[in-house]
């Protein structure tokens, strides 16, 4: 059995599978690629290989509906949301505008030069905080020793939560974190069509560099160049996202269904 394939039973008897626990391990499944785009969401089949009742299952896809990484039709019921070019190119021109400025922001909290309008209530201690790197170092590390698109693509998520989860503004961490989320369901089909992710492997180990050596500016304009240029090489017609990349300033084919997994 696969990672990916395994997500959804190696939850079944681990914890008391209520709502919170049927949540992640829906979530983890779709990032994975287990649960693929389009795939239709039976409540009643998912029930039966979490062990559960379908009243959290039910719970679960309308959080997933809410975070855009399920789609609920009236007529189909629920779906793995399938992303297009267009919408894809905005996932990606929403991460340009906000995750160079969280990571700036991430590496001068860990330098302890502070930034413009965090404040102490920003739930860090205010004195910067190196975990957060060393946490980024490993995911690249796993990315290298994965497997498959799936694992990767979920290493790749931890990577750059890992950047810009010590920004000091909770709020701009949870519009970054559905932006990833939903970012996890196109970078696995996109490796498919065009294994770029060697290339990314590396720019991530530059953007990591400019961080631990606390260039926040520096580091900030890698992640603005790194977001863009992939969204320029997977959905043509992202020219807007290079050009802005450079400014001053700044998975498909089929997975294992779960009928597949054992």
């Amino acid at each position: 059995m696969s990672a990916a394939g395994a997500f959804l039973t190696a939850s079944v008897g681990a914890i008391p599978l209520r709502t919170a626990a049927v949540l992640d391990a829906i979530k983890r499944a779709i990032l994975a690629g287990e649960l693929r785009p389009g795939q239709s969401l039976v409540e009643a089949e998912l029930a039966q290989r979490l062990g559960v009742s379908k009243t959290p299952v039910r719970e679960a896809l309308k959080t997933l509906a809410g975070a855009g990484l399920v789609t609920m039709s009236p007529y189909r019921g629920a779906t793995v949301r399938t992303i297009d070019a267009d919408t894809a190119r905005s996932i990606y021109d929403m991460r340009l505008l906000l995750e160079p400025e969280a990571v700036r922001r991430a590496v001068l909290r860990a330098a302890g030069s502070g930034a413009a309008g965090i404040t102490a209530g920003g739930g860090l201690d205010g004195t910067g905080d190196a975990g957060g790197f060393e946490a980024a170092r490993r995911a690249l590390d796993r990315a290298d020793a994965a497997s498959d698109e799936a694992e990767r693509s979920l290493a790749n998520r931890e990577f750059h939560r890992a950047l810009y989860l010590d920004c000091g503004n909770p709020l701009l961490v949870g519009v970054l974190d559905d932006l990833r989320d939903q970012t996890a369901l196109l970078s696995a089909a996109a490796w498919q069509q065009e294994p770029s992710w060697r290339q990314e492997a590396g720019e991530h180990r530059a953007i990591l560099a400019a961080a631990t050596a606390g260039d926040a500016d520096h580091a900030a304009r890698l992640a603005a160049a790194h977001i863009g240029s992939f969204a320029a090489r997977h959905f043509p017609g992202a020219g807007h996202l290079r050009g802005a990349a450079r400014g001053p300033g700044q998975g498909s084919g089929d997975g294992p269904r779960l009928e597949e997994v054992q």
